[in-house]
């Protein structure tokens, strides 16, 4: 009989533990992150290049076509339509080549987008188990908690952590 009392205090004693659950506003966090902000300042900076590129090489591409135009009105007809193919492809040629770079920054984006997410959750997991969390979990929008508490918040905290070991 004591055995059955001792086993029901230890039930009642694990079954009261309490869950300790704090959350992280994901796009605040995103928002203050300085590798994060950092990384978007160079991705808009690229894009400027290569819409400056592009708008530059459409440029040239449109004076070569318009004294095509004015040439072509002394040449034979056979001739005209040739180079003009060959203008045509020369087009073609040049919008691939910017759609290939397009891509290519953008791919290269997304790697350093993915790598500062990764950065992010293995913070948050690291923060997570030093501090006794059971479970963090991630607001904002498109996020899991609706309401929270403000003790319970720990963007803050969070961002602060990042930031200290990204300026390192």
């Amino acid at each position: 009989m004591k055995n059955v009392v001792w086993i029901m205090a230890l039930v009642l004693l694990v079954s009261c533990k309490q869950e300790k659950i704090g959350y992280v506003d994901n796009v605040k966090l995103m928002d203050e992150y300085q590798e994060k902000i950092d990384a978007d300042t160079k991705f808009k900076s690229e894009e400027e290049v290569l819409t400056k590129k592009r708008d530059s090489m459409s440029q040239a591409y449109q004076f070569e076509l318009q004294a095509f135009q004015v040439k072509s009105q002394s040449m034979p007809q056979k001739k005209a339509q040739e180079e003009y193919g060959l203008l045509q492809q020369k087009g073609q040629f040049l919008g691939q080549q910017l759609q290939q770079q397009a891509q290519q920054a953008q791919t290269v984006n997304q790697g350093i987008l993915d790598s500062i997410i990764s950065t992010v959750k293995k913070e948050i997991k690291a923060y997570g188990k030093s501090q006794g969390y059971t479970y963090i979990l991630g607001g904002g929008d498109g996020g899991s908690v609706l309401y929270g508490t403000e003790p319970n918040d720990l963007t803050d905290e969070i961002v602060k952590i990042l930031n200290d070991k990204y300026k390192k």
